[in-house]
Order: C-alpha cells, then sequence, then structure tokens
C-alpha cells in the first residue's frame, strides 16, 4: 500500500485570469452593493408604496445591478480569455428583468412577485456556480456563495408566500437588498486584498 498522498491539482489558469480580472474591478462590485442598499433603504424610508413605484423602483434596480454586472464582464482586457460568461449573463438578466418591468408597469402584484423571485433565483445560482467556481483562487468566495443562497432563499420565499400583503413584501425586499448589498461590498474589498497581494 502507497503511502502518498494525492496532491491538490494546481488552479485552472483560465480562474486565475478571471479573478485577477475581478480584483482589477473590485469597486464595480462596491458599486452594485451600494445601489443594493440604497433600494433597501428607500424601500424603508417609503413603506407604503403602490405597485406601480415599487415596480418603477425595482425596475432601476434591476437595470443598474445589471449594468454593473455586465460592465465587470466586459472590462477586463479584450486579449485575454476568462471564464466571465456567467458576469455577462447576471447583468443581461437584470437589464432584461429592469426593462420588461418598464414594458408592463401595471403588472398585477402576483406577476410582479413571481417575475422577482425568478429574477432573484436565476442571479443567485449563477453567483453561487461563480463562488464555487473561484474556491480555490480567493479567501472569501463564500460572500459570493452567500449572496447567491440570499438570493436563493429569497426567490423562494417570493413563491412560497405570494398571498403576503403588499406591506409584507416591500419590507422582504429592502432586507434582500441590503442584506445583498453588504454581502457585496463585504466582497469587493476582499478582492481589493487580493489585487494588492498580486
Amino acid at each position: 500500500m502507497s503511502s502518498t498522498q494525492a496532491q491538490p491539482s494546481p488552479p485552472s489558469p483560465f480562474l486565475g485570469l478571471a479573478l485577477r480580472e475581478l480584483a482589477e474591478n473590485w469597486w464595480l462590485l462596491l458599486l452594485r452593493g451600494i445601489v443594493a442598499i440604497a433600494f433597501g433603504v428607500l424601500a424603508f424610508i417609503w413603506p407604503g408604496l403602490t405597485l406601480l413605484t415599487l415596480t418603477l423602483i425595482w425596475g432601476f434596480y434591476a437595470i443598474a445591478d445589471g449594468i454593473l454586472a455586465l460592465w465587470a464582464a466586459i472590462a477586463g482586457r479584450r486579449s485575454e480569455i476568462a471564464p466571465r460568461w456567467w458576469l455577462a449573463v447576471v447583468g443581461i438578466a437584470g437589464i432584461l428583468a429592469g426593462l420588461l418591468t418598464f414594458v408592463w408597469p401595471g403588472m398585477t402584484a402576483l406577476i410582479l412577485l413571481m417575475f422577482i423571485a425568478v429574477w432573484a433565483i436565476v442571479i443567485g445560482v449563477l453567483q453561487i456556480w461563480g463562488a464555487i467556481r473561484l474556491r480555490k483562487e480567493i479567501e472569501g468566495e463564500w460572500l459570493l456563495g452567500l449572496s447567491g443562497l440570499l438570493s436563493v432563499a429569497f426567490g423562494a420565499i417570493l413563491i412560497a408566500q405570494p398571498g403576503a400583503g403588499a406591506l409584507a413584501v416591500v419590507w422582504l425586499i429592502g432586507w434582500f437588498a441590503i442584506l445583498a448589498g453588504c454581502v457585496y461590498i463585504a466582497l469587493a474589498f476582499q478582492l481589493k486584498k487580493h489585487k494588492r497581494s498580486a
């Protein structure tokens, strides 16, 4: 019986490149966090929002978040190939979700909730996948995974409890946005530390 232990496989050069690119643009994740927190605070400041106002504010948030994610995906050097497509998908999904909100602002509460729930679950799954891909490349990758878990849980709660009152929904959305924003900001500073050490 051999006493040799299996050596861990070296990190993928593509993942290392993706991490460098994310670290270079850590401030974009910081901006996403600030936008999310601002949206959450607005939900608490105006808890009596009408459904139309809530829809429009959420549409602005989804578009802003999508633009920042898409920017992070394409901000790297064009001469190198990196697995950043998942950031591009997150960005495009956010922009499309926000635009659809403005196309149909008079959606019923149930349709709006299902729309937000599906968006949150898709974004959450992509963030969890991204965290798994980066787990060997960066400390604190669990923050991205936590953000994804929060998104999936938020979407699942909205699907499971669609009959909740409008005020409860506004507060739930506000808490989600603030928690997700805090996680984005923490992850941004983790990436910034990695950039310094590189």
